[in-house]
Parts: structure tokens; sequence; C-alpha cells
């Protein structure tokens, strides 16, 4: 059985991958139309840019958000003077850690799931009087709903093991930016926390398998649909 303070530390991921993955979905689906539907000077290189977390190291990301998102950075400081809104040691700076790093993942899912909708039917539903966007609502969003959720559970999948972005940008601290990574992490800083990290780690895989299992689902179930 988990202790209380395990429970929290359980809780406390998944509200960060939800987090994470809600608020990158607007901005994901509209970066994979992009690359899938437009053409304009320096599209390879907002490419790179939008899978760079894919490459670089996790701890550069999470040193750019500090610089970024810090109570002194770019952004951070004005969203703190302004709003109030604190992303550096706060959960919310874990998600938008967490969210970065699975974005591309996400990208990557739906912008195959566009490319996939036949050119064609877009085509068609605008000689019908339809504007771009009722199109894009209409047409193109629907035939890529599996391709969707797929990326959302891959980005979520991969938000409940994000570490290294996470402990640079936010640190360790119980019961506010320490996550199921984080938590394994300082555990085994600990001599006897064996048992406890076992079934941190249990926890984890099953939490990940969980999320890729589904994944795996909606793409078999997508597949059916379209050969039937």
């Amino acid at each position: 059985m988990l202790s209380k303070e395990e429970v929290e530390i359980v809780v406390l991921s998944l509200k960060v991958a939800f987090a994470s993955v809600i608020f990158s979905v607007p901005l994901a689906v509209a970066c994979a139309w992009v690359l899938a539907r437009c053409s304009f000077p320096g599209k390879t290189l907002f490419d790179a840019l939008v899978h760079l977390p894919l490459v670089l190291p996790p701890v550069v990301i999470g040193y750019f958000l500090l610089v970024m998102f810090g109570k002194n950075g770019w952004i951070g400081g004005a969203l703190d003077a302004w709003f109030g809104v604190t992303f550096a040691f706060r959960w919310t700076g874990a998600a938008l850690a967490a969210g970065v790093m699975g974005f591309p993942l996400m990208v990557r899912a739906i912008r195959l799931a566009i490319e996939a909708v036949p050119v064609r039917l877009e085509w068609a539903a605008r000689t019908l009087g339809a504007s771009r966007w009722r199109v894009f609502f209409t047409v193109t969003l629907p035939l890529a709903i599996p391709g969707l959720a797929v990326g959302v559970l891959l980005a979520f999948a991969r938000s409940l093991g994000e570490f290294g972005a996470t402990i640079t940008f936010v640190s360790n601290i119980p019961g506010e930016t320490q996550t199921l990574p984080l938590a394994i992490y300082n555990l085994t800083q600990s001599p006897g926390a064996d048992a406890a990290i076992l079934k941190l780690c249990i926890v984890s895989i099953v939490l990940s398998v969980a999320a890729l299992a589904a994944s795996e689902w909606v793409n078999r179930v997508a597949r059916r649909r379209q050969s039937a």
C-alpha cells in the first residue's frame, strides 16, 4: 500500500501531466496544421525549433525555461508583475517543463494525422462555400482526431517521466514540484529506501504502460474505422 506522502506524489504527478497536456493541445494543433498544410520561408527552421526538445539535453531546456520564466526572466518577470503568475519553483512550472518536453511528440502525431486527411476533401468543402476555419473544424480536425488522441496520450506518458528539465527549472520541492521521477531520485539518496523506490517505480511503470497501451488502442481503432 502507498503511504499518504506517496499518494500525494502520484496525485501531483497526474495533475502536472494533465495540466501540461491540456494547455499544450491548442498550440500543438496549430503548429501541426502549419507544418502539414503551409509552405513558407523558414519552415525547416520552424520545424527544427518545434522538435528541438527531442534532441537537446533536458537540463538545457530547463535552464532556458528558468531564464525566460523565472521571476527575473523575460516572460516570467512580466507575468509576475502584471498577473501575479509564477512558474519558477511551483507545480505550474513543472507542468510547463513537462509540456515543453512532450510537445514535439504531440505535434508529430497530430501532423501525421492531418497529412493523412485527403486534401481533396478540404477543397471540396471550400468549393461549397466553407471558410478555411470552417473546413478545419468540420473536416480536417474531426478526421485527425485519432492522431490527436495518440499525440495527447504520448505527451501524457512523456510528462509522467519528465525529470531533467523539471528539476533544473523548479527544483525538487516535496508537495509542490516533487513528481514521481524526482521522488524516486530523492529516495535513491537515502539508505534503506529500496522498498519505497520499488513501489514508486511500479506505479510509474503502470501509469506509463497504461498511457502507451491506450495510445496503441486508439491507433488500432482508428485504422479499423478508416479501413471499414
